[in-house]
């Protein structure tokens, strides 16, 4: 495992942190853990260098923390600094910061959490917190030990970004989202760079872009990867790109898989400020081309747009969706990929089921235009 530094403390992070919000799951139920499994795939990490471990109040409706809590028994908690965040939507008072974090703190089976993330934060959520006066609450917090460092994580532009950074002296890190398809939204480059030099660590989230980087690619993106002298996975290829920035403090992958998790950590063995070739920056820069040429659609698979008032499956169609164009210019393929739709959507739960109520659009860390692209699904896979 390689490390890095965090920020301004006198410590180092693995290069790659443990994201715990695509745990593997069983019957493609979010809620259900696949506990025995999970705990094997975070103790694995662990022992081979992972130490930051990440989750949150909501991640698998609830049960995340509860199975981190756990994975860290049996003298694994002394082997991590743990990161968990406040539901800032969830929160009207400082007395509700205070019941979600006692609550996190029973679930997790820690009496501290090392990195307390102000979850979300996009302007409206950060207008209410300063309302509520959270940076007592916190300092609060930390003056009885529960808490130790602050940071946040975030879902705006730059701008939204820069003012949370400039208002509050003692922030420790921020969690930023953070690709190759999309450095140049919310955050980008110019948000890593600006809370580097402001000391701060910089944790980054979705790295492979909600897994969609590591499928497997269009024969015309495979043909960009294979000129590389280097062979590498997609998914490589996506980790390494973020690695290559000095900036980057960890890469967080929610990793489902002992397989994904060894080829990760192999990975990150292999990772480093600057060690990628022009050629190699080059290549990547025509793989982003094309993906966008696609219609790259930014879903995450958070499923924060759930439940749809109408039932509409709308991560799932999203991702139907980003498999359609890439499979453009495959005639067979994209017609498998119809199929694939009226198989595993019932009709009660398609896209033409959309009333544009809009509830899934508020609800977006992406600020995806839900509405709009559910309609063009209709016309790819319900009208053809």
């Amino acid at each position: 495992m390689k490390y890095r530094q965090f920020g301004k403390l006198d410590w180092k992070i693995s290069a790659l942190g443990f994201g715990t919000m695509r745990l593997p799951i069983i019957d493609s139920d979010k809620s259900k853990i696949d506990e025995a499994e999970a705990i094997k795939i975070i103790r694995y990490a662990i022992d081979h260098g992972v130490n930051y471990v990440d989750s949150a109040y909501t991640y698998h409706e609830g049960n995340s923390e509860v199975l981190v809590g756990k994975a860290l028994k049996d003298g694994y908690r002394q082997k991590v600094k743990l990161a968990t965040k406040m539901p800032t939507w969830l929160v009207n008072s400082q007395s509700d910061m205070t019941k979600f974090l006692d609550e996190q703190l029973m679930k997790l089976q820690t009496d501290h959490i090392n990195f307390y993330l102000l979850h979300g934060l996009k302007k409206d959520r950060w207008s209410k917190m300063k309302e509520l006066n959270v940076f007592d609450w916190v300092e609060k917090a930390i003056e009885n030990g529960k808490i130790v460092h602050l940071g946040f994580s975030f879902h705006d532009d730059y701008e939204v970004f820069k003012e949370i950074i400039d208002f509050y002296s003692k922030w420790t890190f921020c969690q930023i989202q953070y690709n190759y398809v999309d450095e140049d939204i919310q955050a980008g480059t110019r948000g890593l760079k600006y809370a580097a030099s402001k000391g701060l660590g910089v944790v980054i989230m979705e790295p492979i872009a909600g897994g969609m980087l590591a499928f497997k690619p269009s024969k015309e993106i495979q043909d960009i990867w294979s000129k590389g002298k280097i062979k590498r996975t997609p998914a490589e290829w996506a980790l390494q790109w973020v690695w290559n920035h000095p900036e980057v403090s960890v890469a967080l992958s929610g990793m489902g898989s002992m397989e994904q998790v060894v080829e990760n950590i192999k990975s990150a063995s292999r990772s480093g400020p600057k060690k990628l070739t022009k050629n190699e920056l080059n290549l990547i820069s025509e793989v982003k081309k094309k993906y966008l040429e696609y219609g790259f659609i930014g879903c995450k698979d958070c499923r924060y747009c759930m439940p749809c008032p109408q039932n509409v499956e709308i991560p799932k169609i999203l991702a139907l969706y980003n498999e359609h164009g890439r499979r453009r210019g495959n005639i067979n393929a994209i017609k498998e990929v119809v199929t694939k739709y009226k198989e595993m959507i019932p009709a009660a739960n398609r896209a033409g089921n959309c009333t544009k109520c809009g509830q899934c659009e508020e609800k977006c860390p992406q600020q995806l235009p839900i509405k709009d692209l559910l309609a063009k699904a209709v016309t790819i896979f319900e009208v053809a």
